[in-house]
């Protein structure tokens, strides 16, 4: 089933001749989001369904590193040595967007705790450690790092920074781990899920509530009927091209998608066709793998003009927004003999190399003069220690001088830039789909990448968001539908 054809008009109750199945509660898509929304209305009493299309649960969080976005005074953050409250937490995630949603925000914070607890009861572990390295993939099973950009500027200044990338207690990838313990939960709890099965469009009442869905299961059409509720956890649309050109032309067929082979955008348009509304649509998560080695952070991005356009020192998601913003998309890292090295992900080239920054801007093209300005003033103030102009750090401040000097080739569609959508689903905390004028649509509730959570900013992400927002609103969007009326 493609994303466009789940667009389709919602099906009328009426011309249902029989329901297949039922249940209480009906969910779309069996990843983290469906599975925590599962074991909450289950254990509220409810029945619970989840329609999953692959041939197992999982979706993007079991393929995922699995940090959550955890703080409030977390007992790992406490046994590390790091504290943080709830009200520090909200003043970062407030900076972190230019239109944050103020009430997820408030209310995440204030239970992220509560939702870490809940996470080791039922059998998440996570290690008392903390990785203090600065690394694109964590492949230790430390149970924090620094997933975002507490310590760059200018958050630094709006909130104290801790850690709050928290990781399941696993080498390498922890979404394996972390989904492997939802779907025991979500089995202890009676949840039934079947695999294979397509939800093709929604089922609405006369009144226009949302009774159940139409789906395709082993090539068979299966009418479900929700009787209190239906809750799309479908994923985000990632893999949907026309969806990526449409919403987000600037980085459309220049950086690798990342996401599951179903993250079609199909739970969006579903739920768009029933008249919920979606929100920041045009916004994205993106990222520049340039480090390890982490001294190329002691290096300086510039543009084609040969300017400086951030700082350095932050998360490579804010790295990768800003270069991706730059004109004509081009940007290169510029560093010394003393501190290049190659990145990790080898999917880079050189530019350029030159025995003098001169001649370096010469063979970049950059107009005379702008680069070797750039590097004069930032080699003035690192050797004091000082970076006026983008506060990086003092840690990642070194001045560029030993030859020879190399260009690394960051341009939008030549460097391996990776990117997913932020947009999604306008909803309430509670999972309830609203439409363009604030009003719930009634029986549809969604979470997770579906949704447009508490990251909405590619300047402001961090690592671990996605995860902890399918997570901890899944649980409440399960509540809510458990205690709906029954249709």
């Amino acid at each position: 089933m493609s994303g466009e054809n789940a667009a389709s008009s919602p099906l009328r109750a009426e011309s249902i001749a029989k329901w297949d199945r039922d249940a209480d509660v009906v969910i779309v898509g069996y990843g983290g989001a469906g599975a925590c929304a599962a074991i909450e209305a289950a254990r509220a009493g409810a029945s619970v369904l989840l329609l999953e299309r692959a041939g197992g649960g999982g979706g993007t969080t079991a393929m995922s590193a699995g940090h959550l976005y955890l703080g409030g005074g977390t007992r790992v953050q406490k046994a590390t040595g790091y504290e943080d409250s709830p009200e520090n937490m909200r003043d970062y995630l407030m900076q972190c967007s230019d239109d944050p949603d103020e009430e997820k925000v408030e209310i995440y914070c204030n239970n992220s705790v509560e939702h870490f607890e809940w996470l080791v009861e039922l059998g998440v572990p996570f290690r008392d450690s903390i990785l203090e390295e600065r690394v694109m993939m964590q492949r230790t099973d430390d149970g924090v790092i620094w997933s975002g950009n507490e310590k760059a500027w200018p958050f630094r200044e709006h909130a104290t920074p801790a850690p709050r990338g928290h990781k399941p207690q696993a080498e390498e990838e922890g979404g394996p781990l972390l989904f492997a313990k939802l779907h025991e939960a979500a089995q202890a709890a009676g949840a039934e899920a079947l695999y294979d099965t397509a939800v093709q469009t929604l089922v609405l009442a006369d009144d226009g509530r949302v009774v159940g869905v139409m789906a395709r299961h082993m090539g068979e059409e299966l009418a479900v009927r929700a009787r209190r509720g239906v809750v799309l956890c479908s994923g985000g649309f990632a893999l949907n091209e026309s969806m990526l050109r449409h919403h987000m032309p600037r980085i459309a067929g220049k950086v690798e998608s990342i996401g599951n082979p179903y993250d079609d955008g199909a739970g969006i348009l579903m739920g768009m066709a029933a008249r919920g509304t979606s929100i920041h649509m045009s916004e994205y998560h993106i990222t520049l793998p340039h480090y390890p080695p982490s001294s190329l952070t002691k290096g300086i991005l510039v543009n084609g003009q040969g300017q400086r356009f951030v700082n350095e020192d932050c998360y490579h998601g804010r790295i990768g927004a800003y270069c991706a913003l730059q004109p004509g998309g081009i940007v290169y890292l510029i560093a010394d003999n003393a501190h290049f090295g190659w990145p990790e992900l080898r999917d880079f080239e050189l530019a350029e190399t030159a025995e003098s920054i001169a001649e370096l801007e010469e063979a970049l093209g950059i107009p005379d003069g702008m680069l070797q300005h750039s590097v004069e003033v930032y080699n003035r103030h690192a050797k004091e220690g000082r970076d006026p102009v983008f506060h990086k750090q003092e840690t990642w401040l070194a001045p560029i001088e030993e030859p020879p000097f190399a260009a690394l080739d960051c341009r939008l569609g030549k460097a391996p830039y990776m990117a997913f959508p932020l947009g999604g689903l306008w909803t309430r905390p509670t999972g309830e789909v609203l439409t363009a004028e604030g009003q719930p649509v009634a029986g549809l509730y969604a979470a997770g990448r579906t949704t447009c959570g508490i990251s909405r900013s590619a300047e402001g992400y961090a690592s671990g968001t996605c995860i902890a927002d399918a997570t901890y609103f899944g649980r409440l969007a399960g509540r809510r539908v458990a205690s709906a009326s029954p249709a």
